[in-house]
């Protein structure tokens, strides 16, 4: 089965930092999607101390696996799209683009930089109908509790 895909554009944007360790700063600040092919990133705006970058044709997947990382995104208030960038030769460039809580997470404990921007309406939509049809809430097993069991049946620790 072919996993469900979109392609997306990711503004970065570069910042002079007020810090003494840092020059500059560089975050991703949007993302939209958008059919133009992987190239170059090219420069949107330029304002004082501030530019803004983009970077197309980034793809955006989804898998059955992540279902569950995907419905704690799209039932936040505020929805992100997660994107994992590289400083390369002074530039932040994304690399990675997902939708999922968990993966993000695993992303950054695995030592990535990793930020998050607002999800635009047209793919929540997208990951939204995904959740619906593939997310399916783990059974809970309840546990009855020790003070229900018979003294001798009781585990003790």
């Amino acid at each position: 089965m072919e996993k469900p895909v979109r392609k997306v554009a990711v503004v970065m944007q570069r910042r002079n930092a007020r810090s003494r360790w840092a020059g500059v700063i560089w975050e991703p600040v949007g993302a939209h999607e958008s059919d133009e092919a992987r190239g170059e990133a090219r420069p949107l705006m330029r304002q004082d101390d501030v530019e803004q970058w983009l970077h197309p044709g980034l793809e955006l997947s989804l898998r059955k696996a992540d279902a569950d990382g995907y419905y704690l995104n799209v039932s936040t208030a505020e929805p992100k799209i997660f994107v994992a960038w590289r400083d390369e030769e002074g530039r932040g460039v994304p690399c990675l683009l997902t939708a999922s809580y968990s993966e993000a997470s695993c992303w950054m404990e695995g030592g990535e930089q990793v930020d998050a921007v607002p999800m635009p309406p047209e793919l929540f939509a997208w990951v939204g109908e995904f959740v619906e049809r593939h997310y399916r809430p783990e059974p809970k097993k309840r546990v009855r509790p020790q003070s229900f069991r018979h003294p001798k049946d009781r585990v003790r620790n």
